[in-house]
């Protein structure tokens, strides 16, 4: 088994639209020959729209803009739980204070299909200080697509 499919992988946002679905159990994609599930993209908060249970958001890297789903209703899912707290919907919630119209942010996904459009299942949100990080992560995404994401499979 490929081993991207355990790690966030540096991919434009261009990318991750393009990327072709399989229809397994999770639900996974291909890049390049390549199981990918997880995601990493870098880019400037272009569309905010915050609900109840989610904040949706598009993030945009210059190459395209990729929506975003931030679950809030962690509390929701853990019914089940004795625990007056929730944490993880704590950090929800905080996560979702960061993502503001303009601002420059590292997100951190699941990659999955809803309604036939690919989005990413926000796992954490980091906000970015410096404006070199967007062109970085571009050149990050170069070097891994050229050293890492399209070589061939190692043979078994």
């Amino acid at each position: 088994m490929d081993s991207l499919h355990l790690v966030h992988v540096k991919l434009l946002a261009s990318d991750i639209l393009t990327l072709t679905p399989q229809h397994t159990s999770p639900p996974s994609f291909v890049c390049c020959g390549r199981t990918v599930v997880r995601a990493e993209v870098v880019g400037v908060v272009v569309s905010r729209d915050r609900r109840e249970k989610f904040l949706r958001f598009l993030v945009d890297d210059g190459t395209a803009c990729v929506p975003c789903v931030l679950w809030l209703n962690h509390q929701y899912l853990n019914a089940n739980s004795s625990s007056d707290s929730d944490p993880t919907g704590e950090m929800a919630l905080k996560m979702s204070e960061v993502v503001c119209l303009g601002t420059l942010l590292r997100v951190r996904g699941r990659i999955v299909m809803y309604r036939g459009a690919i989005q990413i299942v926000v796992r954490d949100v980091v906000l970015e200080e410096d404006p070199n990080v967007e062109v970085l992560h571009w050149l990050q995404c170069v070097h891994m697509a050229k050293e890492c994401y399209d070589l061939p499979l190692p043979s078994a």
